[in-house]
């Protein structure tokens, strides 16, 4: 009786473990994408919108369109994610205002005040961004820097950012264009960003988002 209790426990110990591997979430493989968003629908869950100076983040022409409206701001809209190592992809253009401005994509994005964006403006101009604390600096760069690579005015750009272990890497239209470190931040939201200088304005249009398994 006793040698048929042990079986019996052994079995039933069997089929436990069986259906707790079946539940098991796989790991994603690389190059998997994890997340993607064409904006097409409005009810995806990306933050929206309007303040009284008529700065925006809307659904809008089947992308999201970030209008900022104050001069030295910026503004950004995520769709409430956590990940640690991604590779994202953006397609963004100028649809107004000034080209002294700048936009891109952000990663680990904790809060308000902590997380990193990867930047270009519509002047030629990219940066890498960390906020801590509330604090703004550039990582790598005392300012932003200038690529031909980078096409200007109205034209589209293809944003890429890596944000893996403690590298950030940005790269636009196929171009790597500055490779950083920090080890601040290991994971969080994605999202993306745009904001101006001196002069308000600034109208980007963002589509054709994908977050990538590295």
């Amino acid at each position: 009786m006793k040698r048929t209790l042990q079986l019996l426990a052994a079995i039933l110990l069997t089929v436990i473990l069986s259906s707790c591997s079946l539940l098991t979430t796989p790991e994603p493989k690389s190059g998997e994408i994890l997340f993607a968003d064409a904006f097409s629908d409005p009810k995806t869950g990306w933050d929206t919108w309007n303040d009284e100076y008529g700065s925006m983040v809307v659904y809008q022409n089947d992308g999201l369109r970030i209008l900022v409206n104050s001069p030295q701001f910026d503004y950004w809209s995520r769709p409430g994610l956590d990940y640690q190592d991604v590779h994202i992809e953006v397609d963004a253009a100028k649809v107004g205002g000034p080209n002294d401005n700048d936009y891109g994509v952000i990663c680990r994005y904790i809060d308000h005040d902590n997380f990193y964006a990867l930047l270009i403006s519509s002047d030629g101009y990219y940066g890498v961004l960390k906020v801590k604390e509330g604090n703004y600096s550039l990582i790598g760069t005392e300012a932003m820097e200038y690529s031909e690579a980078i096409q200007r005015g109205d034209a589209i750009n293809h944003i890429r950012a890596d944000c893996i272990g403690d590298g950030l890497i940005l790269w636009v239209n196929g171009e790597k264009l500055l490779i950083v470190r920090d080890a601040d931040f290991s994971s969080g939201d994605v999202g993306v960003i745009a904001g101006t200088n001196e002069t308000s304005g600034a109208d980007i249009l963002f589509d054709n988002f994908i977050v990538y398994n590295p």
